[in-house]
């Protein structure tokens, strides 16, 4: 990869991160639609996600680093906030969470090979057989070691959202869970700084997220009587 040049490589990846924040919509809207929820509300909520995960992704990059690029705790962080904002804007008031829950992994799954084409995220140092010659050096592929983790994320959230339906925010809270288990993993062969604790920043934040979701997890599936709701009600 370092044959490339610099520019050319982020020339290439923009149209490969373009094309994740397409699949992301529309797995969004297809999740929408099975679950009766294809209104134009609904509509403005994800273009409210997607735009503000874009602003988010690439203001926390630039705040944290200095240099362009995107995170995707930036763009998870930006798209929350956005779709809060939005839903009272609108007055909508049913959980929207599980519509994000495999439109996340799906476009990340993507996003991470435009990282991988564009050189940030870069692993450490390795001598694997299956290392790639990047940054001066032969490295962890840890942007495609994303990408894989997140197709494996999408493909277990649907198989559960087809097989076991849950109550509704499960499947996002489910889906949370996952990303904190596999951006822990991953980061101990991403090239990233260290703190006292002898792991990564991300690592720290996901491990409190991993207790969070998991929190919420529970206690909406065994803290109190749930219901599995109707998918075909239409949200106002």
């Amino acid at each position: 990869m370092d044959r490339l040049d610099e520019h050319l490589r982020w020339l290439i990846a923009a149209p490969i991160y373009a094309c994740a924040y397409a699949v992301a919509a529309l797995v969004f809207w297809q999740m929408a639609r099975r679950r009766g929820m294809a209104t134009d509300g609904i509509a403005r909520v994800m273009a409210a996600g997607l735009i503000g995960g874009l602003a988010g992704a690439n203001l926390l990059q630039l705040l944290a680093t200095g240099l362009p690029g995107k995170t995707i705790e930036g763009g998870i962080l930006g798209g929350w906030l956005a779709v809060i904002w939005m839903k009272h804007r609108l007055g909508i008031t049913r959980p929207t969470g599980d519509l994000f829950a495999l439109a996340l992994p799906a476009g990340e799954a993507i996003g991470r090979i435009a990282c991988f084409v564009g050189g940030c995220c870069y692993g450490k140092v390795a001598s694997v057989a299956w290392a790639l010659h990047d940054h001066n050096g032969w490295r962890h592929p840890a942007q495609l070691y994303s990408s894989v983790g997140a197709a494996l994320c999408f493909a277990l959230l649907y198989w559960v959202a087809r097989r076991c339906p849950l109550p509704e925010n499960g499947l996002f809270y489910l889906g949370g869970i996952l990303f904190c288990i596999d951006r822990f993993a991953i980061d101990f062969y991403r090239d990233v700084g260290l703190t006292p604790l002898g792991v990564t920043v991300a690592q720290v934040a996901c491990a409190g997220g991993a207790i969070f979701f998991a929190f919420k997890f529970s206690r909406l599936m065994f803290g109190q009587p749930v219901r599995i709701p109707n998918w075909t009600h239409v949200s106002p």
